[in-house]
């Protein structure tokens, strides 16, 4: 169902608009987690290291596919919150044709360069073949991860959050049922992981497509909206493409922090594989209200309220900030133990390293909640080039600390790469912020159609 959040309490329509996507953000990291305990439950500490080895690797080329689809969708929700349904469809139209072409390309690139990026992350040789097994064929299935995100993100963009949901939660119960058939019943080892997770991805994304053909008709396309346009393709992807850079560029710094923790050794490794685990699962909410502010902030641009953009923000900003105290508690008391889902108990080491990994994330946890807000708030408004500058701070600060801490500090230097990442991201991503701010009023003020007429034009050429 369609929600409009361009009327009523801001808060109250953010809210309503993010519990399905929280529940469904939750979801999403079971399937890595339901990978990462079968795996080392069922094959072991090394298999799970492996696997876990292969998460920077898969953040740059998955992140960029995810943040293409995020930024796709954005232009659909400032056409949705203008009443543009015709500018809408013509905008889905464009989406077929580039969902197709970066899958393609995506996958293309990876068949070639899997080997090459494990080997220059410095992977561990004992761990090696079970993680190129692995992320090799989650590459190869690059397709279905677009198909999903790329649908789903469509239908959060006109604000129905809970039908990914529940396709979702399908997809996630047939791939714990295929791990532990592949894994366990057939013995298929890391690669059984891999395919379960491409399957249960594909089985989702066809689910989405086929609610949109039967129950959503504002979705559903004639042949001349299906026109492929070049013109109205360049706006989407003026937005899609940053939006995909940013959590590439991300990436980067974590491969090179990566880099720097495999040369630590399998211990080490296995630690931040677990801790990052926990992690995902307890800033799950920060990142949930990112994506509503993406979605509530197009709709609001389409709609000419910049007020009532800065209102919502503000609203979520004290929101994470109290939900950011009850992270450190969950962290500080029960982050090993939820650990213990991936490490075996008896690994008191690891489990120590996960402990200070996870207290020390935790602290710093309003500084990621800022860039949640913010960076996606920024790309919903369309300054998603500008965003980006956010991910190359964060790339040089990871840079430093793996280049510059880890040798010597070890472990230690580790933990605090992320809290330095974010900070350099907020410096930028505030000052964006009340710049774009800015420059929106005052151009509502000098021209009150300007928000609308220059968005639809896009469309109409």
């Amino acid at each position: 169902m369609a929600n409009d959040m361009t009327t009523g309490s801001p808060l109250k329509r953010i809210l309503a608009f993010c519990a399905p996507l929280l529940v469904g953000n939750l979801f999403q990291q079971f399937y890595n987690l339901a990978d990462s305990i079968l795996v080392g439950r069922i094959l072991g500490v090394k298999a799970f290291a492996a696997v876990g080895s292969t998460g920077a690797l898969s953040f740059l080329i998955l992140g960029f596919a995810l943040g293409i689809c995020s930024g796709f969708a954005i232009p659909v929700s400032q056409s949705f919150g203008a009443g543009d349904i015709e500018g809408l469809k013509r905008r889905c139209g464009q989406l077929v044709w580039l969902g197709v072409g970066f899958s393609a390309a995506i996958t293309a690139l990876t068949f070639f360069l899997t080997d090459d990026i494990l080997r220059w992350t410095n992977t561990p040789e004992e761990i090696f073949d079970d993680a190129y097994t692995y992320i090799f064929i989650v590459f190869m299935g690059t397709g279905a991860t677009i198909l999903y995100n790329l649908t789903s993100a469509v239908l959060r963009a006109i604000g129905d959050s809970r039908t990914p949901l529940h396709f979702l939660i399908a997809a996630v119960t047939v791939n714990v049922v295929l791990d532990i058939l592949f894994m366990k019943a057939l013995h298929f080892g890391v690669e059984g992981a891999a395919w379960a997770t491409v399957l249960s991805q594909l089985l989702s994304g066809l689910l989405c497509l086929r609610f949109i053909h039967k129950k959503m008709p504002v979705l559903c396309l004639t042949r001349e909206e299906l026109a492929f346009s070049w013109r109205s393709s360049k706006y989407i992807l003026s937005i899609g493409v940053p939006m995909g850079l940013q959590f590439s560029i991300t990436a980067v710094g974590s491969i090179i922090l990566q880099s720097a923790v495999n040369g630590l050794g399998a211990s080490a490794v296995a630690a931040v594989s677990a801790a990052s685990r926990v992690h995902n699962i307890v800033q799950a909410p920060l990142d949930t209200s990112g994506m509503g502010m993406a979605t509530y902030c197009g709709q609001n641009l389409g709609a000419a309220q910049p007020a009532r953009i800065r209102r919502g923000i503000a609203d979520m900003c004290l929101l994470d900030g109290t939900y950011c105290a009850i992270a450190l508690l969950v962290n500080a008391f029960f982050g090993t133990t939820i650990a213990t889902l991936f490490i075996d108990d008896g690994e008191i080491a690891i489990l120590r390293m996960v402990e200070q990994y996870l207290i020390i994330q935790s602290i710093f946890y309003p500084a990621l909640a800022v860039i949640y807000i913010f960076r996606n708030g920024l790309q919903g408004m369309g300054f998603s080039r500008q965003a980006m500058l956010a991910g190359v701070f964060e790339l040089v600060a990871r840079v430093l600390v793996a280049f510059g801490f880890v040798g010597r500090f070890g472990f230690d230097a580790v933990c605090y790469a992320n809290p330095t990442a974010w900070i350099f991201a907020d410096a930028v991503l505030i000052f964006l912020y009340v710049r774009a701010m800015r420059k929106l009023e005052d151009q509502l003020k000098t021209a009150p159609g300007w928000f609308t007429m220059y968005r639809l034009k896009k469309v109409h050429h």
